[in-house]
C-alpha cells in the first residue's frame, strides 16, 4: 500500500454513509449541531475550537475542513498559531494528568506485588 490517508479516500463518504446511514444521520447531525451559526459562541471561536480538537485528534480532513471554516469566519494566521499551541499545551497536559494515574498504579501494583 503507497499511502494511507490521501484526499482521494473522499471519494468514499457516500459508501460510507450509505453503508451505515442511521449512524452517520446522527453523528451528521451532531457535527451540524456543533457548527451550527446561531449559537451563542460566535462562529469563529467554534471554528478554532474545532480545529485544536482537530489537531489533538490528528484528523487532517477535519483539520483542512476547520481550518477552511476559520478563514471563512475571519480567523488570522496569528490565531490559528495560537490555536496550535493551546492545542499542543493542553495535549502535553493530558500525558502529565495521566502520568499522575501511572504513579499510582505503579505504588499500587508495587506494593502489592512485594
Amino acid at each position: 500500500m503507497g499511502e494511507y490517508q490521501t484526499p482521494k479516500d473522499r471519494a468514499y463518504t457516500d459508501m460510507l454513509i450509505r453503508s451505515a446511514s442511521k449512524e452517520a444521520a446522527a453523528f451528521l447531525n451532531l457535527k451540524h449541531t456543533a457548527e451550527r451559526k446561531d449559537g451563542v459562541i460566535p462562529v469563529k471561536y467554534r471554528e478554532l475550537m474545532s480545529v485544536a480538537v482537530a489537531l489533538t485528534t490528528q484528523c487532517a480532513y477535519c483539520i483542512e475542513s476547520h481550518i477552511n471554516n476559520a478563514v471563512q469566519a475571519g480567523a488570522t494566521r496569528e490565531e490559528i498559531a495560537e490555536t496550535v499551541f493551546i492545542a499542543a499545551a493542553i495535549r502535553a497536559g493530558g500525558a502529565v494528568g495521566n502520568g499522575l494515574l501511572a504513579m499510582r498504579l505503579f505504588e499500587e501494583a508495587s506494593t502489592s506485588n512485594s
